[in-house]
């Protein structure tokens, strides 16, 4: 058998050369990745039982972003927590709470609503807040749909091909809706690393509080969207940092609960605002003694640092957004 010609055996070394490159590259390209996330993977948010050894639901910040739209619309219609649990269940059946521009005929968003069937036009129902609205004002009109099993009110509204499909969400839902309504607390924890292409700052804050909750969740701050947010040129560097923080009260007599108690409010806002941490670069959230920090390694509420009784009680009436830029 004739040995290969000089040339062949010139390009197999070539080949395992440059395959060996490629190999090299890929595990350097993967040892940056796992060096600039902490070895976290791609950016994740989980949310825990109140209880100790409790069930747990990991989901990625988009999902986290729709999740407390919903929400939050709910609250703001007077909903109980049933009914966000519902809705968070449909959209999870629907979407996979993400706001799909796609679906079966001319479905779409995150309850897959038809334009055709009078659900909104393409634009409003692409729309979280309103597609969430509308789906709350359908819910209402099913009698005792607090009495009913989920997957049944969920069809109800819904009209689904598949409909049984909707109680296989209502653990993770339940599980969320306690937290986004600020009924479990301090159990919403995000890794808080920024998405880059989103907008940042408190006026983009401001912004997505009011996309969500209405005007009426600024009022008790005193704070408008678009307020400036860049200190005068004679700010010492302590009033500079202030002006990267949201703070809104919540106490019994500023804050407009519609019914809810201060503690649901406050940590309604506060897991609010972890779960739009990636998308709005929020750096730190506190309330109720509690704080957490984008960046920690598990991510935790962690006891705020002490400041006295005058500073424990601030802590327990005033949520506190600390945003990157």
């Amino acid at each position: 058998m004739p040995e290969p010609s000089p040339t062949l055996k010139h390009r197999g070394r070539l080949f395992r050369i440059g395959a060996a490159f490629v190999v090299l590259l890929a595990v350097a390209g993967y040892l940056a990745v796992q060096y600039v996330t902490g070895g976290r993977g791609e950016p994740s948010c989980k949310v825990v039982s109140g209880e100790a050894g409790g069930a747990a639901y990991e989901f990625t910040p988009e999902q986290a972003v729709n999740a407390a739209t919903i929400a939050a619309v709910g609250t703001g219609r007077g909903m109980p927590e049933r009914a966000v649990t519902i809705a968070l269940a449909t959209a999870l059946q629907e979407s996979g709470l993400r706001n799909i521009q796609h679906g079966d005929r001319d479905s779409l968003g995150l309850f897959q609503q038809r334009p055709s069937q009078g659900w909104g036009t393409r634009k409003q129902i692409l729309d979280p807040t309103y597609a969430a609205d509308i789906f709350y004002r359908h819910l209402t009109k099913v009698h005792d749909y607090m009495k009913l099993p989920l997957t049944v009110a969920a069809q109800r509204v819904q009209r689904s091909g598949f409909p049984q499909a909707y109680a296989k969400h209502e653990p993770d839902a339940t599980l969320l809706s306690a937290a986004l309504t600020g009924n479990s607390p301090a159990t919403l924890t995000c890794d808080g690393r920024p998405a880059t292409t989103q907008a940042a700052g408190p006026d983009a804050v401001r912004a997505a509080l009011v996309r969500d909750f209405g005007r009426d969740v600024l009022q008790p701050a005193g704070a408008e969207v678009g307020a400036a947010s860049t200190p005068a040129p004679s700010a010492t560097p302590s009033t500079q940092a202030t002006t990267r923080t949201v703070t809104l009260p919540v106490d019994a007599d500023k804050s407009p609960a519609k019914g809810r108690t201060v503690r649901q409010r406050g940590w309604q806002l506060a897991h609010w605002a972890v779960a739009n941490s990636s998308a709005l670069h929020i750096q730190r959230v506190s309330y109720g003694g509690r704080e957490w920090t984008a960046g920690n390694t598990d991510s935790q509420w962690r006891a705020a640092a002490a400041a006295g009784a005058d500073g424990a009680q601030k802590a327990a009436s005033a949520v506190r957004i600390v945003t990157g830029q």
